[in-house]
């Protein structure tokens, strides 16, 4: 019930988003009309069209994307023909007979009275064309009805919020109408009213059809309702995502909700300290709940019967995921000291990019990285879901009787957490162990970060979660475009150079050569990348504020910046060794192909 509530607040917010402005026309088309004939119909087909389409597009996969594609088309055709009617009858008429009789068909019935058939017609296609901003409680319905799979609550969320937007729009719409009302009682004016509506209907599907809605409005709405809702977002849910590294050092981070045509998992919208302490009543034996993996590595299937009487780890990773690649060091190290004294560590590999369901990649990555223990590969999310788990990295501590004793997500507190293992095999075992905490000087990507001057966060590049573009004209969405960097860059703020596609979650480079720019605060730059979809390499070369990196080169770049993707990973590209400043990274890549998916920083 709360999070209706949250939905329908969250929906009345968006009269305050940027991102609503180019279907106001649209909706404000008939704000001269009698509201229960024209207005009600238009908002109700904008609800439900809303509702139907985000509900596909959370759980249908790539057909839903290209169906919505095509609503769109057909709803931009339809808005331009009847803003034609309303801005120029006769024009209209010259050049196109057939097609203005049908917009007049969705302006006035036979009788002349607002026809609501055409009103809720033109619902439907502003339902098509609405892209609310996606703010901290848009993205989680989202990412939860994409957790959750089809069912009557998602689309259930979804509908309370298209309402909560209609609730506000209906305000509007009503203010609207009286003045509309006062300045055709003007001679003259009527006609005047028309064809302004007509113009603003027309600009609008040139924005909608060019992207700027989302390219160029988004990126204003950072400063607007996203504050409120976060608030109300901490006070009433729990954070979900990647738990970023310290027990009370919070780091800004996207308020977009990640979305693909597969599986979504949910994502920060503020990535907060380390959370520990006791879960939830464990109704049964949290063995079961690692049952479903797609695959198993460096073991065989491990079931419950195997698992009675030892006292097991359970670590949530992912291998591009900074935050884990930094816990790992102590992970490995736990496994090695107690393994013999009856500890199990499962490593549960449950992905956020499409790479990381590749069997391949994970098994190179879990290699490269030294993980001996055993990793089961949680394609589906069924483990993550059985865990009711919502954070990269998350740790759940499990006693020798299958009940879950304590978690701990994101990074630190690790000699709590060795602690509790010790605690629990001494349960377990009925001996004590040596009281002796583990160290580790981790080294390159697996070190500890410098929080103590970091001002950049995690910064997606599809346009799904992307924030703080800067190339002018904003993001265009699955298709491609030549990009142009500015001549400044703010701080936070990123670019692209050359012919790139953005989708959802990757932007690839499509001409011979292309660059990204990124203006950022911080001692360490990663990047998640990919080689080219035949597996060729990319060569690139980094420069930092124009020149090469010299000592400030991350692992993965020489002191004159070159480096090579080869393959799907996360890549250490600056780790300064002087003092901090604000600084602007360029990452050139000298052959087309490559994907790009995540700014991380520490």
């Amino acid at each position: 019930m709360l999070l209706l509530v949250l939905a329908y607040f969250g929906g009345i917010l968006t009269i305050l988003s940027p991102c609503i402005l180019p279907v106001l026309p649209f909706v404000f088309s008939r704000a001269d009309r009698p509201f229960r004939q024209s207005g009600l119909p238009l908002l109700a087909g904008m609800v439900v069209t809303f509702a139907v389409v985000a509900s596909l597009a959370t759980v249908g996969g790539g057909w839903a994307v290209r169906a919505n594609q095509y609503g769109r088309i057909a709803a931009l055709i339809l808005f331009a023909v009847f803003g034609i009617t309303l801005l120029s009858s006769s024009l209209a008429e010259r050049f196109s007979r057939p097609l203005v009789r049908i917009g007049s068909r969705l302006s006035e019935n036979s009788n002349g009275d607002p026809g609501i058939a055409g009103s809720f017609l033109l619902g439907i296609g502003t339902g098509l064309l609405w892209a609310p901003c996606a703010g901290p409680i848009l993205g989680l319905i989202l990412t939860g009805a994409a957790l959750s799979g089809a069912n009557a609550h998602t689309a259930l969320l979804l509908l309370v919020y298209a309402c909560g937007a209609a609730t506000s729009l209906t305000v509007a719409l009503l203010a609207g109408g009286r003045a509309f009302a006062a300045m055709k009682r003007s001679l003259g004016a009527e006609a005047w009213i028309r064809r302004i509506l007509g113009a603003a209907v027309l600009a609008s599907v040139v924005v909608v059809a060019f992207g700027l809605d989302r390219g160029v409005l988004t990126r204003l709405s950072l400063a607007g309702t996203t504050g409120l809702e976060q608030r109300l977002v901490d006070r009433f849910h729990p954070q979900s995502g990647r738990a970023s590294v310290t027990d009370d050092q919070a780091i800004t981070a996207n308020d977009q909700p990640m979305a693909s045509d597969q599986h979504k998992m949910p994502v920060t919208n503020k990535m907060t300290g380390s959370a520990v302490g006791d879960p939830p009543p464990d109704p049964g034996t949290a063995l079961e709940k690692l049952s479903g993996a797609t695959a198993w590595i460096n073991s065989p299937p491990l079931t419950p019967a195997s698992l009675r009487g030892k006292v097991v780890l359970v670590d949530f990773w992912t291998y591009s995921c900074i935050n884990c690649l930094r816990t790992l060091p102590y992970v490995k190290a736990w496994y090695s000291k107690y393994k013999d004294s009856g500890l199990v560590i499962i490593g549960v590999h449950t992905p956020e990019f499409p790479f990381e369901k590749d069997e391949s990649n994970v098994r190179k990555a879990v290699h490269d990285l030294g993980i001996v223990y055993p990793v089961e590969m949680d394609d589906d999310y069924r483990i993550w879901r059985n865990f009711n788990n919502e954070y990269w990295p998350a740790d759940y501590f499990i006693d020798a009787t299958g009940h879950i004793r304590y978690h701990h997500f994101g990074e630190g507190s690790y000699e709590e957490s060795e602690e509790w293992i010790r605690s629990l095999l001494n349960e377990a075992n009925q001996e004590s162990l040596p009281n002796s905490a583990t160290k580790i000087a981790a080294t390159g990507v697996e070190a500890a970060p410098d929080l103590e001057d970091v001002e950049s966060a995690e910064t997606y590049i599809g346009y799904e979660r992307a924030q703080n573009f800067a190339s002018p004209g904003g993001l265009s969405q699955d298709v491609p475009h030549l990009y142009r960097t500015p001549d400044d860059l703010q701080l936070n703020q990123w670019a692209l150079a050359g012919e790139w596609n953005d989708a959802e979650q990757i932007a690839t480079l499509l001409s011979p050569t292309g660059s990204i720019e990124f203006r950022f605060h911080a001692r360490d730059l990663h990047l998640v990348l990919g080689p080219a979809k035949s597996g060729k390499p990319v060569h690139f070369r980094v420069t930092i504020d124009g020149k090469a990196p010299n000592q400030d080169h991350g692992v993965d770049t020489d002191a004159d910046g070159y480096g090579t993707v080869t393959g799907y990973r996360l890549y250490q590209l600056v780790r300064q060794r002087s003092s901090l400043q604000d600084r602007t990274f360029r990452i050139e890549f000298l052959s087309r192909g490559v994907q790009a998916y995540s700014f991380t920083f520490g």
